[in-house]
């Protein structure tokens, strides 16, 4: 649990860059300092003392020395406050960051004496990780710190010719967050194109504008966004090892798909374990790739750390198609996709002891981490920020002291999912392999999604006001679940169906009593769940089938039975199927529970 004070005090030091038309774009490769005479990296950069020479990490720019006198932070350090930050932020003056800026999370982070190195993942990593090399080009631009000199080398347009002068939207105030208020009461933000060179000499202008965010940029996202990240980041997580480091992605679909080819290979027969019940986009993705997943039995906190522990303890290749025992973990611990299901602190601590026994890598998936909720029925809330981040259940990235975590951020569930924006947080090593690929793949997100993105979470909202939004959030979804448990216990056949609450997200998994069918005896498992879903449809309610999450489809179901033809496990009992409470009103989300629960019915003759 997080034991910060918070302030509230609205944060003051606005970031800013420094544009001048279109001369030597490429000349912003380096971080300047606020008098712009490449003392940047030197003021802005807080290393610590132990600090090896990051072989792979980012091709431009040095890495600063943390002062001999720096003195060692025992490893209990409290938490990262926003007074911290703020406080760091007015040390190191205003942020100067040219167009395709190179930047990371050493930047922007507190000192991190005290704290141990990650761990080295060389054999995790497939041959395709190991064999990337940096971009030439970006390689090339290290060269331009050297004073006047004239870059013809680049191929960044000139912005003169972007056809966008301005963009302006309306925006929520804090603590006003709703459709409603923001109609009325909402503030309009307007970005321009040469926004930071028209206010170079204002202490606290803006550091984002046009004409840097729609040029090209690094891999690794602007160093606008990196910063509120990579503080965000400290704030929640505050890793307990040194040299982690966040990279922007493109959201955390593309993000898995990276990693998974980082981390798997065809060649080796890898595989991947998962709960029993996953992310059918997750398990869509590793399929290509010729990875087999395995699912890891789950119960009302989800994944089972003694299941998991006891099947890699037994890994037998031969029985699992040759795939090899796995090193890699992908799990989503808050409101799982599709069961719901949110693991306590006591349930990470031991599966990050089970991953540590068999050195498993984690992909930690967070989409809904901050949606997490109060019981259902109860009437208390989170009175202010620092309630809400203590309530939180401390992440697996918090536990991490080996850097075996690669965290995986998202705006997509609690900003808007069209920005394609999020953020990995992990290892030094593993974000510099992350990023070779990200160099030669989608050359990092969008600028139209990083520059909306950092002038309402970071020039308008600050620190507190996102976390007053997704505290809101929080409240809002927990209400729509509410109004969906209601719905279930008013309309759903009892004797047949049964659920739990969710704590977190946005789904609710609702398990049906296949044994109890008039027809199980010569339909299977599968053909009771079609027809159910058939009847849904003609009914007029869409909800999804859970057959369509097993994680391990490879195994598949036979069609006379409910047991998987390539294994024995026990018979299954139960069927599942996922409904959600995010988009839907609470009047229809309420008539949708009642066909489903009529459709159940007519199938089981009630």
């Amino acid at each position: 649990m997080r034991r910060a004070v918070l302030i509230s005090t609205r944060h003051g030091h606005t970031p800013a860059l420094t544009r001048t038309g279109c001369q030597s774009s490429w000349t912003s490769s380096s971080l300047l300092s606020p008098s712009g005479q490449g003392q940047g990296q030197q003021q802005q950069r807080l290393l610590h003392s132990k600090s090896r020479d990051c072989q792979e990490a980012a091709a431009v720019g040095t890495r600063a020395k943390l002062p001999e006198n720096e003195e060692a932070i025992p490893e209990s350090r409290k938490g990262i406050t926003i007074a911290d930050i703020l406080e760091r932020r007015a040390k190191a003056g205003k942020l100067v960051a040219m167009t395709a800026a190179a930047a990371d999370s050493d930047m922007f982070k507190a000192s991190q004496v005290g704290k141990p190195m990650a761990k080295r993942w060389d054999n995790h990593l497939s041959a395709e990780a190991r064999i990337r090399e940096p971009c030439v080009l970006k390689k090339a631009a290290k060269n331009l710190k050297k004073p006047g000199i004239i870059s013809l080398g680049g191929g960044l347009p000139c912005p003169e010719y972007f056809p966008f002068e301005s963009i302006t939207m309306k925006v929520p105030t804090a603590p006003n967050f709703s459709e409603a208020a923001t109609r009325t009461s909402g503030k309009e933000i307007t970005i321009g194109k040469y926004d930071v060179s028209q206010s170079a000499s204002q202490k606290d202008g803006p550091v984002y504008d046009l004409s840097i965010a729609l040029n090209y940029g690094q891999a690794h996202g602007s160093a606008q966004v990196m910063r509120f990240v990579t503080e965000h980041t400290e704030l929640v997580s505050n890793p307990p090892y040194a040299d982690w480091q966040s990279c922007l992605t493109v959201g955390s679909t593309a993000a898995l798909e990276q990693a998974l080819r980082m981390l798997c290979d065809r060649q080796r027969g890898d595989s991947i374990l998962t709960e029993e019940y996953s992310f059918s986009t997750a398990l869509e993705t590793a399929m290509p790739l010729g990875a087999k997943v395995f699912g890891v039995k789950m119960d009302e906190q989800g994944l089972l750390p003694e299941s998991m522990d006891e099947m890699l303890s037994n890994w037998d290749s031969t029985q699992r198609g040759g795939a090899r025992k796995p090193h890699v973990l992908y799990t989503v611990p808050s409101g799982q996709n599709p069961t719901g299901a949110t693991q306590g602190e006591q349930r990470r601590r031991d599966i990050y002891a089970v991953c540590q026994k068999h050195d498993l890598y984690i992909i930690e998936d967070e989409p809904y981490y901050y949606l997490q909720m109060h019981d259902y029925a109860a009437a208390t809330k989170p009175a202010t920020i620092d309630n809400f981040l203590d309530n939180l259940i401390p992440t697996l990235l918090s536990m991490d002291v080996d850097g075996r975590v690669m965290r995986m951020d998202s705006f997509s569930k609690v900003v808007v999912p069209g920005s394609r924006l999020g953020w990995i947080t992990a290892s030094a090593q593993i974000i510099e392999r992350y990023i070779r690929h990200a160099e030669v793949c989608n050359q990092g997100p969008s600028g139209f999604s990083q520059v909306i993105l950092h002038k309402l979470l970071d020039e308008e909202w600050g620190h507190e006001g996102y976390l007053a939004w997704l505290m809101n959030l929080s409240g809002e979804y927990t209400k729509r679940r509410d109004v969906m448990m209601d719905a279930c216990d008013k309309f759903l056949p009892k004797q047949i169906v049964s659920w739990s609450v969710p704590k977190a997200g946005m789904f609710h998994w609702i398990k049906v009593a296949y044994p109890l069918h008039p027809d199980a005896s010569s339909k299977s498992l599968l053909q009771v769940e079609e027809e159910i879903f058939n009847l849904c449809i003609e009914k007029g309610v869409l909800i999804a089938r859970g057959s369509w999450f097993r994680a391990e489809q490879h195994n598949k179901i036979s069609p006379s039975s409910s047991v998987p033809a390539a294994t024995t496990p026990q018979e299954q009992t139960d069927m599942f199927f996922r409904a959600t409470f995010a988009a839907a009103t609470p009047e229809n989300m309420t008539e949708a529970i009642r066909r489903f629960g009529e459709a159940i019915k007519e199938s089981y003759g009630l």
